[in-house]
């Protein structure tokens, strides 16, 4: 769906984008990730053609036409109009060729502002305004949607609300560009990450494969009244890496592969007779991978 070849862009001479390489497939949820000032704003108004590029390639779905829908950061919308309204002047100003009102409805549902069609945007809270320009971002059917930063500044509830409506547009295959600092809300609907760093993406893949690529599997175990000579044979075992809390008493070990680390320490516990009082296995986050692609 989007193929971004040596993609620059400079602002006074100032390089932001140098060079940047982008390959998104149709149906993928595509965690833009990067610090503040990285250039995702500015890849983005670039493929919405808001600001042009220096140089560089961008191709978007086969060649052919194809529609995007937006949602910048703060979207700004007439606060004397009601969403109902509001969406209707969007449907009109982007040629929507259907039935406007049967749609108007459609999107009202799908951001959850069936119940306040009829209210003035002026009086949304955040959460309610973030929703009516995800509904005018998708009015239009778009093949591609862009969302910069649609959490930011929302309470926890408002959060969950907009990340229930990526996943409902992630379902109806959808392909969707998201753009935020909450790495949690990328793991939960992305199933591709690009990671922005210099003005290059960095790292790009699947969330899974990074998360196996950077981050070894690993295993915390917290063991009472351990013996010197236990913790030494724990400690010798043939890990990736382990380490000792002596003030938790608790061990750390990392391996490659999980299952056969998880295997391999659970029977030596049994051969050596050792009791955890508590066993935890699980993986890095992706906010890990993230820390180590950036710095």
């Amino acid at each position: 769906m989007v193929s971004i070849r040596n993609l620059v862009k400079k602002y006074d001479a100032i390089p932001v984008l140098r060079g940047l390489n982008m390959n998104i497939s149709r149906g993928d949820v595509y965690g833009f990730l990067g610090r503040n000032g990285s250039g995702k704003t500015t890849t983005m108004n670039i493929i919405t053609n808001i600001i042009p590029k220096d140089s560089g390639e961008i191709l978007l779905g086969d060649g052919q036409p194809v529609t995007v829908g937006y949602l910048p950061e703060s979207p700004v919308i007439y606060g004397y109009m009601t969403a109902k309204e509001y969406l209707e002047y969007i449907a009109y100003c982007c040629r929507y060729s259907g039935d406007v009102d049967k749609r108007v409805n459609e999107v009202l549902d799908i951001v959850g502002l069936s119940a306040s069609r009829n209210m003035r945007a002026k009086t949304f809270s955040r959460g309610m305004t973030q929703r009516l320009g995800m509904g005018a971002a998708i009015i239009g059917n778009p093949e591609l949607l862009l969302f910069d930063e649609p959490t930011s500044a929302l309470d926890p509830q408002g959060r969950a609300e907009v990340i229930e409506i990526i996943n409902r547009l992630k379902s109806t295959g959808a392909t969707i560009i998201l753009s935020t600092h909450i790495l949690h809300d990328v793991e939960r609907v992305a199933n591709k990450i690009g990671i922005m760093n210099n003005g290059v993406i960095a790292e790009e893949g699947a969330i899974s494969e990074l998360l196996k690529k950077y981050s070894a599997s690993r295993i915390t175990l917290h063991i009472r009244d351990l013996t010197h000579e236990n913790k030494l044979k724990l400690l010798a075992v043939d890990f990736a890496a382990a380490a000792f809390d002596p003030n938790s008493g608790m061990f750390a070990f990392s391996a490659d592969d999980l299952d056969e680390c998880t295997t391999r320490l659970l029977r030596m516990l049994a051969d050596e007779q050792i009791m955890p009082s508590d066993i935890s296995i699980g993986t890095a986050s992706l906010e890990e991978v993230y820390r180590k692609v950036v710095g």
